[in-house]
């Protein structure tokens, strides 16, 4: 049996397809992975397919995700892969769903629900779904939710401070997303360290190139993660604001007149890195470009500044709210790509136990393999690990058959 697991990030889409093998013998077929999808910014966008050892880049203009899955499923048909079984990433399933599930007509009424949860990341795996469904009528097709993981942060945690009368009426409350990616990451970080993810008190870091967060998790549990009824709050992001006082947005609306959906688009798809630089939504472009204007250099500079300052502050409260940490996460393109970065987020954290290997911190640049990057004797293991979404989501599907 081959299963094709698509992954939609805010602008990426990593697809794969795996073969089952045997019971317990799961084989990459075909990997591939569209950058930059809607990204504005000075690098291209593009796609890479890797299979049978090597790797194809392709640049080419990818206004939306489906167009990025129409090319992925253009390039399964090229090689005669057949597909038995679709998986789809779905970040927030709110209430309607707490578990995995197949696709039908309920279920996509259901998923529609959702839209409005996550407004940048549910609609487009609903277009990749619906995409994926067309091109492959014959295959059944389950969807997999990134807000599943966190269920167990606790009621203090995820309780907004509204009334109860309208909690109870409208269902607000923290989730918390790439749930996914937590779940797959902090089993790998206790196994490359030979310790009992059990016994762990850890702060892992999602630093995407569309979506970012932070999760303080204790004994392999979710305690608290910086997102919240949606994805927008929390960290600086590509293009989404994160934490944001409310009143600004009753000030843009009630005094300034702006309509709910235009301030919707500004808070989740023209603020954040993107809005604080004014010419690029990627932390890694931002601190690689040094563009010839003065004014540009300077919002460059704070946009870097802000997305330090903000990681730092969670990964400090999160340390408190675990009672220490034994080991800090770094994970996606940007946590796991990204030295600099990593050196500037670890940088004057010797309070809490954080001391960087500098020399092991800046070889580690391809993000292929987990990595200790931490001095020996730090107090906290600092460990790289390239998340693998894809796979949860795929034994998630073999589960679901069982």
């Amino acid at each position: 049996m081959n299963i094709l697991v698509f992954n939609c990030g805010s602008s990426s889409l990593t697809y794969k397809v795996f073969k089952l093998a045997g019971p317990e013998t799961i084989e990459t077929l075909l990997s591939g992975k569209a950058h930059r999808v809607g990204v504005k910014g000075s690098a291209p966008s593009y796609i890479e397919n890797t299979y049978e050892g090597t790797t194809q880049k392709t640049e080419i203009p990818l206004r939306n995700h489906g167009e990025a899955a129409g090319f992925s499923l253009d390039f399964v048909r090229e090689l005669g892969i057949p597909v038995d079984l679709v998986g789809h990433r779905f970040v927030h399933g709110g209430n309607l769903f707490k578990n995995t599930a197949f696709i039908d007509k309920d279920t996509l009424h259901k998923l529609r629900l959702c839209l409005p949860l996550a407004p940048i990341h549910n609609p487009i795996s609903l277009e990749v779904i619906e995409v994926a469904r067309e091109r492959l009528p014959a295959a059944k097709q389950y969807v997999a939710f990134d807000s599943a993981f966190h269920s167990s942060i606790p009621y203090y945690a995820y309780t907004y401070c509204l009334p109860k009368k309208i909690i109870e009426k409208f269902g607000f409350r923290k989730y918390g997303f790439h749930g996914l990616s937590y779940s797959y990451v902090i089993n790998e970080a206790a196994r490359l360290t030979g310790q009992d993810v059990k016994k762990l008190k850890v702060v892992a870091c999602h630093l995407g190139t569309g979506g970012a967060s932070a999760a303080a998790i204790r004994n392999g549990r979710s305690e608290d993660n910086s997102m919240g009824y949606s994805p927008l709050p929390g960290l600086v992001m590509s293009t989404r604001a994160g934490d944001i006082d409310p009143i600004v947005s009753l000030y843009l609306m009630n005094v300034y007149g702006l309509r709910s959906d235009a301030l919707m688009d500004i808070l989740n798809k023209e603020s954040g890195l993107l809005g604080v630089s004014g010419f690029s939504s990627d932390i890694t472009d931002i601190l690689r470009r040094f563009p010839d204007d003065a004014d540009e250099q300077a919002q460059g500079r704070l946009a870097i500044d802000i997305y330090v300052h903000r990681l730092k502050k969670y990964i400090g409260g999160y340390a408190t709210v675990l009672g220490g940490i034994d080991m800090l996460i770094f994970t996606d393109d940007i946590g796991a790509k990204n030295p600099e970065l990593r050196g500037r987020v670890c940088g004057n954290m010797g309070w809490c136990g954080i001391a960087l290997d500098e020399a092991r911190n800046l070889a580690q640049t391809a993000g292929e393999e987990a990595a200790l990057i931490s001095r020996a004797g730090s107090k906290v293991k600092v460990v790289i690990v390239p998340t693998k979404e894809e796979l949860v989501i795929c034994l998630e599907g073999v589960r679901l058959l069982q």
